[in-house]
């Protein structure tokens, strides 16, 4: 594989061409990297499956650069799905629509629906531009990892995760840091009023109180990224608002202190310092050799939600 390190524009133009050519190009979003392959290609977007190990009836979140490639993908857009895009995109909130013609089975899982989202990163929103330019429609990209994995949040991670699995002409660009760290809000805008799948950044509470309208949780039954009980998970053994035992790994906020001969993994002050850091910190007891870590969870509202969405699945996995 290819590492692109300065994201020079001629990096980004060469990145660009190797996904109208069919390979893969693992790229930073604001909230982690995804791996990205021409969402109209079946050939390049089963790449991707094989490279994560991810269910083929697994549905992926197609990429574009801007609500102008809206209608291309999805139809029967609802008023309220246009003022979410037109709000809170380029940003961490995938919209879920019926598709167009276009969102073929392979990018769907064989759903009568489609994931839309514009990221805020100005790498990947460089990347798709010139993408577009070039005459694709979108890209598929799902997180640059294994199946059920950890996240990454740095190119580094992405090697770690999937090095082995990409050939020479596959590209890593190796920009700055996602700085939100989970993953998208993804919003089912399929129904007369939207509803969360998958928090995340953007709360309920900022959707409603940004569009005017009442929005409900979890009650489709649509199939979605990380919507699966196990999911986010590292090597180690995750418990919940469990103290730790020596020599175990512990993360919490910053006013919980640490029990003696405990392994802290970070110290966030803040929700938003705590989503930012969860993976790096799940990654880092892994790579010290942690056989269990323990979370104690934010509360359960606003941003807290979404962490205690990630933690939760990490713990589920067996």
């Amino acid at each position: 594989m290819k590492i692109f390190k300065d994201c020079t524009e001629d990096q980004i133009t060469q990145a660009a061409q190797a996904l109208i050519d069919g390979h893969l190009v693992a790229f930073p979003t604001e909230t982690v990297y995804g791996l990205g392959a021409d969402a109209s290609n079946a050939t390049a977007v089963s790449r991707v499956y094989k490279v994560k190990g991810r269910p083929k009836d697994h549905p992926l979140i197609v990429h574009i650069s801007s609500v102008n490639q809206f209608t291309h993908w999805a139809s029967e857009i609802p008023d309220y799905a246009f003022e979410l895009a037109t709000r809170f995109w380029p940003g961490p909130m995938t919209l879920i629509l019926p598709r167009s013609p276009l969102a073929k089975d392979f990018i769907t899982g064989s759903q009568n629906n489609v994931g839309l989202r514009v990221p805020a990163n100005p790498i990947a929103l460089s990347l798709l531009s010139r993408f577009e330019e070039f005459g694709g429609l979108g890209v598929a990209a799902p997180s640059a990892n294994r199946f059920g994995a950890v996240s990454p949040t740095s190119a580094g991670d992405v090697d770690e995760e999937i090095g082995e699995y990409l050939d020479e002409n596959d590209v890593v660009i190796d920009g700055e840091g996602c700085q939100i760290g989970i993953e998208s809000t993804i919003i089912d805008c399929t129904q007369i009023q939207p509803q969360i799948l998958r928090p995340g950044f953007i709360t309920k509470t900022v959707i409603e109180d940004s569009i005017k309208t009442e929005v409900s949780l979890k009650t489709s039954t649509i199939k979605h990224s990380g919507s699966l009980k196990n999911h986010y998970s590292p090597r180690a053994k995750v418990s919940i608002n469990k103290t730790p035992s020596p020599g175990e790994g512990f993360i919490a906020l910053s006013h919980f202190s640490t029990p003696e001969n405990v392994v802290r993994l970070i110290s966030p002050e803040t929700n938003n310092q705590f989503a930012s850091q969860l993976y790096f910190a799940l990654r880092k007891g892994d790579h010290l050799g942690l056989k269990h870590i323990c979370v104690y969870l934010p509360d359960n509202s606003n941003l807290g939600t979404a962490i205690v969405d990630r933690v939760s699945k990490a713990a589920s996995y067996d």
